[in-house]
This record gives structure tokens, C-alpha cells and sequence, in this order.
């Protein structure tokens, strides 16, 4: 599966799961579930490393994660890289490409700096990144909720981010950790036709309820990563307490 399949993947109102993985082994077991994309979340993978989120990940650490991945599963690979470590967009790019990532979540917090990269600056990495690989499926994320007290009061902040993403040449717009169904309906409809990306939240909308506003891919994100740590932890404690593991 190429790319340009990855993208036609991405269908308003017929989500794309993503059970976001953070190993071979867990690429392994999605892409066997039947699921048509693997795709990763920087949290699960930098704790999988030993390391924290937010760019706390050697560069070549991370990269040689996602080698691995890659070369575990034969459907399309999309990479959560964060705000790009640093790299220049045509580097980050291209190194991507060459081990076979077909996509990659990108977003607009300055981890070094702290806030928000300014618009128009993240809209011209943006560029720079679909310049460099054309076929690269950019999941362009839009942090400007995830702060924010009152999400309705950054709506127009974030439905503009994303207009000048996509605008950019991004593929899909992620307003991530959005908990307010209003919010989220109003931006898909601000942005639609193009393709929304949401998280799945524990209390939240369900996968269906997603689709029914117009979601075009759902990401687990650290969720299963946390629900599967949760599983062992209550494993340890049992053979701690001397009973049975299974």
C-alpha cells in the first residue's frame, strides 16, 4: 500500500482507527488485527525508550524506533515526530522517506521555546516538508487547544491554524485533545472537505459518534499505551501478592 492509498484513507465520516502503537512487536499485533495503517504516538514510544515525551528522544534513538516499525509490518507507516526535532524540514523529510514512512503527524508546539510556533512560520515548515517528499501524508496538528481553559474561546484560533495548514499542503488537521463536541463539530465543518483528525477520549465520543460529525481518522494516542501499561501493573501486583498471573 502506497502513500497515495494512505491518503484515500482519510474519508470524512468513515474514520481511519489508528491504535497508536510504540514497537514492532505492538506494530506487529495491529497491523495483524486487521487494521490498514500503523501508526505511533511520541509518548508511548519515548516511554517505551526510556526517555519523556516532548522531544526527550535522541534524534537517532527515535529514529532507529521507527526503522524498526517500518521494517515489522508491510501496510503504511505514519510517525508522530513531534515538532521535528530540530531537523530541517527538507532532512526531516527525506529521512522519513528513506525508511519508508508513508506519513507523519506534525505540530505547531515550539518545545523549545515553549507556546505556539507562529502561523504563518509552521504553514511555511509545512510547505517545506511537502516540498521536499510531495508524497508524505502530513497530519498537521493544531496544540491550540490543549491548553487552553475554555476551548470555545481559541475556536477561531485553531479553524484559522488549520486553514493555513492545509492551505500549506497539509493533508489532514489534527485540533488535538478537543473534549468539547461543539467545538470539534464546528471546526470539522469550518475546515470539511478536508480531512479531521480526533483523539479518542475515555467519557468521550464513541468511534461512531466521531463519524457522525465528519471525523476522517481516529487516534488512540497514548491511550492504548496507558490502558496496556494498566493491564500489567495489575499483573505485577497480583504475582507480588503471590496469586496467580494467569
Amino acid at each position: 500500500m502506497t502513500t497515495s492509498s494512505l491518503k484515500a484513507l482519510h474519508v470524512p465520516g468513515d474514520p481511519l482507527i489508528l491504535p497508536n502503537a510504540w514497537d514492532a512487536a505492538s506494530a506487529k499485533l495491529v497491523e495483524q488485527a486487521g487494521f490498514p495503517v500503523v501508526a505511533t504516538g511520541s509518548a508511548a514510544v519515548a516511554e517505551s525508550l526510556g526517555y519523556a515525551d516532548h522531544h526527550g528522544t535522541p534524534v537517532e534513538t527515535s529514529f532507529a524506533a521507527f526503522a524498526r516499525i517500518t521494517r515489522a509490518v508491510s501496510v503504511p507507516v505514519t510517525i508522530d515526530v513531534e515538532g521535528g526535532y530540530g531537523l530541517p524540514e527538507a532532512v526531516l523529510a527525506s529521512r522519513l522517506a528513506d525508511i519508508g514512512v508513508a506519513g507523519c503527524n506534525f505540530e505547531d508546539t515550539d518545545h523549545a521555546g515553549g507556546g505556539l510556533v507562529e502561523t504563518s512560520k509552521q504553514a511555511d515548515r509545512i510547505a517545506a516538508l511537502k516540498a521536499a517528499v510531495p508524497a508524505l501524508v502530513v497530519n498537521a496538528r493544531v496544540d491550540v487547544f490543549v491548553r487552553a481553559e475554555e476551548q470555545k474561546a481559541v475556536l477561531d484560533e485553531g479553524i484559522s491554524r488549520a486553514r493555513a495548514y492545509l492551505e500549506a499542503g497539509a493533508d489532514c488537521v489534527y485540533p488535538i485533545l478537543v473534549h468539547d463536541v461543539e467545538v470539534l463539530r464546528a471546526f470539522t465543518e469550518a475546515v470539511a472537505p478536508a480531512p479531521v483528525n480526533a483523539v479518542y477520549l475515555p467519557g468521550g465520543p464513541d468511534f461512531a459518534a466521531l463519524a457522525e460529525l465528519g471525523i476522517a481518522r481516529i487516534s488512540l494516542g497514548a491511550g492504548l499505551w496507558m490502558h496496556v501499561q494498566g493491564f500489567l501493573w495489575d499483573t505485577l501486583a497480583q504475582v507480588a501478592a503471590g496469586q496467580r498471573p494467569y
